[in-house]
């Protein structure tokens, strides 16, 4: 065909295109999504019961972001390896993480690598347990228990349990834990307010794991034979000194008390082998935490102290829904 034919016959074409009433394609508007923020969730150890239940919790928050943020949860496998935490963190800041998430096995040795995660442009929310630094400037939230109440509670259950008075043996968890040591001051000091009753507080830690608790716990039983009550102020410790005192027949000749939950600490308590424990919400403090991190990533106002709560649990209130709900947090 001809030039001055195909120009004629492309002129033809484009009107009757018109005629028809059709039109060129609009552009196709800029579909790319944005990219999700990387959060990453650090707790202390990834063994424990509760900890498991937290990691529900933070992907909870994840799921409720609708695709902002996107949860990588990651932490050391025992809860007293500060070295493996520090690191973690490190790393996680040269991977140019969006934001972390973390619960610090030390409140000073983790001051350091908080503060280099912020200065890398990173947020940070402190979950569970303290770091001395400054909430506001140092990290965005702390999002926790309120763990000095927790133990009072816990002392006031005891002093209720032993009307005539009698020694209380303390338990404690680990040095540096700042949520645990609150738990034991909140407990020393409801049981100092109490008539006739007497602490027994060795100075002794349980150490980071069950085993620890248990051997712990066997010397000190071994030496404070006429005890009337013990508390221990987290899930590992309290399960190691429930192994010990059955061994010694001990378990259902004192009042027990304990903090934080698990499937076998819930069976001894409707046993009546355990006196109370007093329970946290891990699944609201995951998801909150990781909320608080979502809110500072879009740019949006967050408290700085969110409490999380915390409940006396006895076998009596056992079955009551809200009750349930804390010692049974993820379903199990």
């Amino acid at each position: 065909m001809h030039r001055p034919i195909r120009l004629a016959v492309t002129v033809l074409l484009a009107a009757f295109a018109a005629s028809c009433g059709e039109s060129a394609p609009a552009p196709k508007p800029d579909a790319t999504p944005v990219a999700a923020k990387r959060v990453a969730v650090v707790p202390k150890g990834t063994t424990h019961e509760f900890w498991k239940s937290v990691e529900a919790g933070a992907m909870m928050g994840q799921a409720e972001s609708n695709g902002a943020i996107v949860v990588t949860y990651r932490g050391p496998e025992k809860e007293d390896d500060r070295e493996q935490q520090i690191s973690l963190v490190q790393n996680l800041v040269s991977a140019r993480y969006d934001a972390i998430v973390l619960a610090p096995l030390d409140s000073k040795a983790l001051v350091a690598p908080v503060r280099q995660a912020r200065q890398a442009g990173l947020q940070v929310v402190i979950m569970d347990s303290g770091l001395e630094g400054e909430v506001g400037a140092d990290f965005a939230s702390f999002v926790a228990t309120d763990s000095e109440a927790g133990g009072r509670l816990a002392g006031e259950r005891m002093a209720s349990l032993l009307p005539k008075g009698g020694k209380v043996l303390l338990l404690r968890y680990l040095e540096g834990s700042a949520s645990t040591t609150l738990r034991e001051k909140g407990f020393v000091d409801a049981i100092a307010k109490a008539t006739g009753v007497t602490l027994v507080d060795p100075g002794r830690h349980a150490g980071a794991t069950r085993a620890s608790a248990q051997e712990a716990a066997e010397n000190l039983l071994a030496a404070n034979g006429d005890i009337a009550g013990v508390f221990c102020p987290n899930e590992s410790s309290t399960f190691g000194m429930m192994l010990a005192l059955r061994s010694r027949g001990m378990l259902s000749k004192v009042a027990f008390i304990g903090f934080d939950s698990s499937p076998e600490l819930v069976d001894a308590l409707r046993a009546g082998e355990i006196a109370a424990l007093v329970v946290q919400d891990p699944i609201a403090m995951g998801r909150l935490a990781v909320k608080a991190a979502a809110d500072s990533l879009a740019g949006k106002t967050v408290e700085r102290r969110i409490d999380t709560g915390v409940a006396v649990v006895t076998k009596d209130n056992l079955a009551a829904p809200d009750i349930a709900r804390l010692v049974n947090p993820a379903g199990r």
